[in-house]
């Protein structure tokens, strides 16, 4: 059965790479717009999935994670 909401463990897991990310950000002493110009999206992007708001592809996580300079795997950690 196929829902447009998310289960809540999924919603959970979002909300908690959202927040590795914002520490991440903060402590590579960037601001949500200079996050978002080194990755090459916008800043509204960078607010939703710090609030696990939002579903992107690998890449931009991947793009992510070396702007602020912690592995991938740190950010998505389970």
């Amino acid at each position: 059965m196929h829902t447009d909401q998310p289960p809540a463990w999924v919603i959970a897991r979002q909300r908690a790479i959202g927040a590795r990310l914002r520490e991440a950000r903060i402590s590579a002493l960037l601001s949500q717009e200079q996050l978002a110009e080194l990755a090459g999206i916008d800043r509204k992007t960078v607010v939703r999935l710090e609030g696990g708001q939002r579903d992107v592809r690998l890449t931009i996580w991947l793009r992510l994670a070396r702007a602020v300079g912690v592995p991938f795997e740190e950010l998505v950690r389970g």
